[in-house]
This record gives structure tokens, C-alpha cells and sequence, in this order.
């Protein structure tokens, strides 16, 4: 006797080998015995042998019309053998019966199961939609299948093409599109990235590195919603300072302003002064949203995303003669010492007398020109007159300042690297393209100009997140436990030192219109301002405020974001000025196992031929291939120009420097915070003291 029955899902014929009233042992071809339930026993046959019924009940399975087996069904639950006797007829052969088990259980759309061996047909509506996902199933398999042909022959269908950033980076694996790239590149052996360069899906290595940011940080798009830029209504006295501005030609957002007052009286008063928008921008309004989903400018060479529309910014940015409402900190300075005596807060109006560019008077405003009254130059700038004065006392100033924060690092700030300037020509008043021509330029760091804005804005956010933690008024604070290799800048909300600045406390306050921590700040100073011991009631954020948390979540992650594709994209611009200028050789030191970086150009690169080299040492090196959408560039050693390199002073910020491509970028945006100051990063808007 042999059994055909039920197990674990699938269908098994063997030789009983005994029988109870609940089981029965039977034996497979293959020798296994199992013990089967006496429910999961279907069909019970002399002959013929297991495998030959096996064989012959697959071979009708496949030959039975299923909608013409649907029709002949009936409408309430039935076993398989009566189907069979009505679909073949009413002597249906064993191999029959047994077949039409197999087709009614692989076809659930047509038949949903009513027990062991019953089956109930598929309402009409059931049956129509599950055929009709079939087909549209079949459908997409072929659509995949078409699309790994045409993936693997070089061609990249338009359906990839529009959704190659989620397949790259964000994929749905469920997705056909994502799917037919994964079998192309099982294929063709190639990595996803590889196979659709290969295929023309990237036409723009530039589109393709800005087009990834925006689908990362700006999924919904660049555009700003209509804001009305709500209006300062407080009665502000007009301050007897004339400040100015010190800030790149490209700066639309000047959130910063300097005065002196009292020279030659022995007491000398100076003003920093801070654009206001948070006295007029509410937490929860409209443009605060904005700002908080923004969190700051993003800036890359040629262009910037602001952080608030240019026609909010516009009405408190520190524009050249108007009365501009302002947060100011006036420090009184003995004017022979510069020792502090005092300092106060106040909310005013102050009349900004010129906005000056040091893109345009960093060839003026020297040490000598400061240092030296009898230098002169051929024609001094229009708006430099009446302002050497301040300017020397200023940059005295700043280097006292600076010389004491020394102190307290433990040792002198290194301004031994330029900093780079991004120029792009042929991209004037339109967002770039790539197709631009670059030029690079050098800005020493710690030029003068550079130093008074720096010096004065540390100062600024020292003291006023001082100011904060006296009164009782959270604030979001930037600190570094020591400057030990591996210890970083972190942000929390109590006023820690800042060992890699020099300063007890540190808050970012000073950059309202471009970095949302600074408008949060500024809330809080103001109501420290007009509340004094009171503010910690007054103030919007209140200690332990979960919001402020969250804040600063939220603009760690997104600021890092944003820098990282900063120094990315200014990758780019050198790598494309490397091909622009034909350049094959660079002169570099080794700085790290086998990294240099070039001496003239903010180009850090892998190269061979280095070992055995010690650190600091001066090579020439040969450039390879570039690949402008990996930013990849490798190199060889061709000479050594150096007998004994002298051992390299430790950078403000690291050593790390971007060397790897779009889809892994890794960059460090460890700042010296003084990095807030002369920071690292190489567009000129950046590079000023925010």
C-alpha cells in the first residue's frame, strides 16, 4: 500500500509502512521514514509505484486550464478528487486526481484553501484583481529583465536615470529600478556606482555631487515659502557709536560690526556689534521655522543656500549707512594696557558708517600700514579714511588678546597654512553649473583684518555665554575638555570651557542671520539685557528645556552635513582646476603615512613611493587620472626636495583632509574654534569670524 500525503507544504508519496487510527509510518524512495498524521493523508494506492505517480500527477498539473477548473467548480467548499471528476470525468485516474491536488494548491488566487485536500474557489472581484497583479508582476519582471540588458550594454534606461540618487543612496529594494541595477550589476560585475557611470547615467559630475546634497538636506527643494520679515517695534536708543563691517565682497548677511570710541582719552571703548532679528523673530513664528528647519547658510564656491530669505535678511543685516537695530557689547579698555575694566550689554540702534571688503583692502590694511603711520599707499580706499586709527588700536588689540588666550591653551595658535579662495567665472548672478572656469587664490590666515573680526567675536561669545551661566540663563555652548589628540568640540547647554580657544566659556552669538544656535543665543541675551537677574523667568528657553536639546541635535548633524559637502565641492573646484591648468606635477609634504598635501593648492591626495619617508618631508609629485564623481586623485613620488624637513608643527585643525569621494565622504570638520574665528573652511564668506 502506498500513501500520497501532506508535509510541511509540500507533496510525498511512499510505501506504508504500518497504520494506527491517528498516523501511519511510512517509507520514502530515498529510505527516510517519517511518521505522518492520519489527517495529512490524501490518496491511498496499490499502484503504480510513488515516483511514477509523482511524475505523471506534475504532468497533468501543468496541462489543466485553471479558469476553465475555476468554472467547473462549486460554489461551496469541495475535495480535490470531486474537481477532478468533474473537470476529466467522473472515472478520474489516480494521476488525475493527484494532479489536480498540485494545480489547486499552486494556484491560491484562483483557490484559497478550505482544509487538508479542500479547496473553495475565488470570488469573481478576488480572482480578477489577483490575475491582475499577476500580469502586472509578469510585466515588471520583463520591465527588469529589459533594464539589466540595456544596464549591462552601456545604456541607462530614463526610469534609473530619474531615481539614481534614491537608488544610490536611499533605495527601496522593493523598486523595480533598484532591483534591475542590483542584477546588472551581479552581471556585469561592476559596483552600482561604476555600472551607471558606465551607462551615461551621470552627465554632470558637479549636478551629480549637488544633486545628491539637495536630495539629502533639501528633499522638498531650495525655495523658501512667502514670509513677511516681521518688524522691530521696540523704542531702541540711537547708540554715539559709527560702526563698520569687515566682511567679503560676496557677504549679504553681515550680522557684525565694530566701533572704538575714546582714543587718545586713555579709555577707549569698544563696540561689537550684532545684527538684532531676534528682536523681532519669535520662537514658533513663520521664519523662525524657517530658520530652524535650515539650521544655517550652507556656502560652496560661486553660491550659498542662506538660512533666511534674502528679503528677511535684508531688513536687519548691518547695511551701510542706516541706523541698524543691534545687540551690542561695549568693553571699556585702559587704552595704554588694554586691560578690561567693564563691559555691558545693550539694545540700541547703531549707524553703520561703511561696510568694508577685506577681499578688496587685505593689500592694504597690512602690519606695516597698522603698525607704521609713515607707510602710505598710492591711493588709500574711500572708506579706510578716518579708520587707521581704529584699525591699529583694533588689531593691538586683537594680538593682546589672542597672546592671553595662548596663555591659557598652553600654547600659540598655528596660522601655518592659507587659506584658499574659490572664484568661479562665467557663473555671475546663477547658481553653478561645473562647467565654470576656477580660479584658486591664497588668503594668508591670521591676516589683520582676519585677526580684529576673530579676536572680537570670541570676545563677543566668551563673554556673553559668560553673562548666561551669572544669571542663570541656558544657553547652547560649544566647549572642548582639553586639547588632547581624540578630544572634540561638543555642544550641550552648560558653560564649559573651551580648551582649543582659550576661554572659560564659549557660545555662538554672534552670527544671527546665518546660523540658527546664534539666533537661539541671541534670544537669551536679550532677555538677559532687559531683565538682569530676572532673565532666567524671562528668557524663551528655560534650564533643561527639552527644545534646546533637540536644537542642538538637530544642528550638529545638519551643520556637519553641510561642511562636509562644502569641503566636498571644493574638492571638485581643485580637481577641476588641476585639469583646467593641465597641471601634472605639484610640489607637497607628507604629512600623514602615505598622504601629502600640495603647497600651493588645498589639495590633499594618496601616493605611492612615499615609504619610508618621515613626516614633514618635501617631495615632488606625479598626478594621476581624476575622477570627478569619486573626487578621487592619486599620485607617485618623483623626488625628494628636502635633505631634512623640519618636524611639522601640529595644525589648529587636523590633519584630516578630504580624500575620498561622494559616497563615503570623509571629512573632518574639527575646528579650532578659533575656527569660528580664522576657520578652515576655504570660501571667503566662511573664512570670516561668524
Amino acid at each position: 500500500m502506498y500513501l500520497l500525503f501532506e508535509e510541511t507544504g509540500k507533496f510525498l508519496a511512499g510505501r506504508m509502512l504500518s497504520e494506527a487510527d491517528t498516523s501511519a509510518q511510512v517509507e520514502l524512495d530515498s529510505g527516510k521514514r517519517l511518521k505522518v498524521k492520519a489527517a495529512n493523508i490524501l490518496l491511498k494506492f496499490e499502484k503504480p509505484e510513488p515516483s511514477q505517480l509523482m511524475a505523471a500527477a506534475q504532468a497533468v498539473a501543468a496541462g489543466i486550464e485553471l479558469d476553465m477548473a475555476w468554472e467547473f467548480a462549486p460554489e461551496g467548499d469541495f475535495a480535490f478528487a470531486e474537481l477532478a471528476r468533474d473537470y476529466f470525468s467522473a472515472q478520474a485516474t489516480l494521476a488525475e486526481q493527484a494532479g489536480t491536488l498540485m494545480a489547486l494548491y499552486d494556484a491560491p488566487h484562483y483557490f484559497r484553501r478550505a482544509g487538508k485536500g479542500r479547496f473553495r474557489k475565488a470570488s469573481a472581484d478576488i480572482l480578477t484583481q489577483a490575475l491582475a497583479a499577476i500580469e502586472k508582476k509578469k510585466q515588471i519582471l520583463l520591465q527588469i529583465e529589459a533594464w539589466v540588458k540595456e544596464l549591462s550594454e552601456g545604456v541607462c534606461p530614463q526610469p534609473i536615470r530619474d531615481q539614481l540618487y534614491k537608488i544610490l543612496f536611499k533605495p527601496d529594494k522593493n523598486a523595480p529600478e533598484y532591483k534591475a541595477v542590483v542584477e546588472a550589476s551581479r552581471a556585469t560585475h561592476l559596483g552600482p556606482l561604476d555600472l551607471l557611470i558606465k551607462a551615461g547615467a551621470i552627465d554632470s559630475p558637479y549636478q551629480f555631487h549637488w544633486k545628491r546634497f539637495l536630495f539629502d538636506n533639501f528633499p522638498k527643494g531650495t525655495g523658501f515659502p512667502k514670509l513677511d520679515a516681521p518688524l522691530i517695534t521696540d523704542e531702541l536708543p540711537l547708540s554715539s557709536a559709527r560702526a563698520f563691517s569687515i566682511d567679503d565682497s560676496a557677504t549679504t548677511e553681515i550680522d557684525d560690526a565694530l566701533s572704538v570710541q575714546g582714543l587718545g582719552t586713555g579709555t577707549v571703548l569698544v563696540g561689537i556689534h550684532i545684527a538684532a532679528p531676534a528682536l523681532a523673530i519669535t520662537p514658533g513664528s513663520a521664519v523662525d521655522h524657517v530658520g530652524r528647519a535650515r539650521l544655517s547658510t550652507v556656502y560652496m564656491p560661486g553660491y550659498k543656500l542662506t538660512m533666511l530669505p534674502d528679503e528677511v535678511v535684508q531688513n536687519y543685516t548691518l547695511m551701510e549707512g542706516r541706523d541698524c537695530p543691534a545687540v551690542s557689547l561695549y568693553v571699556t579698555l585702559d587704552e595704554a594696557t588694554l586691560e578690561i575694566k567693564s563691559s555691558e550689554t545693550r539694545l540700541e540702534r547703531v549707524h553703520i558708517g561703511a561696510n568694508l571688503r577685506h577681499d578688496q583692502l587685505d593689500a592694504v590694511v597690512t602690519l606695516d600700514w597698522l603698525t607704521d603711520p609713515a607707510v602710505k599707499h598710492e591711493i588709500d580706499p574711500q572708506p579706510l579714511q578716518h579708520k587707521r586709527e581704529q584699525l591699529s588700536f583694533l588689531y593691538r588689540l586683537a594680538n593682546d588678546l589672542k597672546a592671553k588666550r595662548e596663555v591659557v591653551r598652553g600654547k600659540p595658535e598655528n596660522f601655518n597654512r592659507p587659506d584658499y579662495n574659490f572664484r568661479l567665472v562665467g557663473n555671475e548672478g546663477r547658481a553653478p553649473d561645473g562647467s565654470e572656469s576656477v580660479e584658486i587664490s591664497v588668503r594668508q590666515r591670521g591676516a589683520p583684518l582676519d585677526l580684529i573680526v576673530s579676536e572680537a567675536m570670541i570676545l563677543a561669545n566668551s563673554t556673553w555665554g559668560s553673562w548666561m551661566a551669572e544669571l542663570g540663563v541656558p544657553g547652547i555652548y560649544r566647549s572642548q575638555a582639553s586639547m588632547l589628540p581624540g578630544v572634540k568640540v561638543r555642544m550641550g547647554t552648560k558653560a564649559l570651557p573651551h580648551a582649543g580657544i582659550g576661554v572659560k566659556s564659549y557660545a555662538w552669538s554672534s552670527s544671527p542671520l546665518r546660523r540658527y544656535v546664534d539666533l537661539v543665543n541671541q534670544w537669551q541675551i536679550i532677555a538677559c539685557a532687559r531683565h538682569g537677574k530676572m532673565a532666567a523667568l524671562a528668557a524663551p528657553f528655560k534650564p533643561k528645556d527639552a527644545e534646546l536639546f533637540s536644537i542642538i541635535s538637530g544642528f550638529d548633524a545638519t551643520y556637519s552635513a553641510y561642511n562636509g559637502y562644502q569641503n566636498a565641492i571644493e574638492r571638485f573646484w581643485t580637481l577641476k582646476y588641476v585639469q583646467q591648468n593641465d597641471l601634472v606635477e605639484v610640489e607637497a609634504t607628507l604629512f600623514k603615512d602615505n598622504l601629502v598635501r600640495a603647497d600651493h593648492l588645498p589639495l590633499v591626495l594618496p601616493v605611492t613611493g612615499a615609504q619610508g619617508l618621515p613626516r614633514g618631508a618635501r617631495v615632488r609629485v606625479k598626478l594621476g587620472d581624476i575622477d570627478l564623481v569619486s573626487l578621487d586623485i592619486h599620485g607617485t613620488v618623483l623626488e625628494r626636495l628636502d635633505a631634512e624637513p623640519q618636524a611639522m608643527e601640529g595644525d589648529d585643525d587636523q590633519d584630516d583632509d578630504t580624500v575620498s569621494g561622494p559616497i563615503a565622504i570623509a571629512v573632518d570638520v574639527n575646528e579650532v574654534d578659533a575656527g569660528d574665528a580664522a576657520a578652515p573652511s576655504v570660501t571667503p564668506e566662511a573664512n570670516q569670524a561668524p
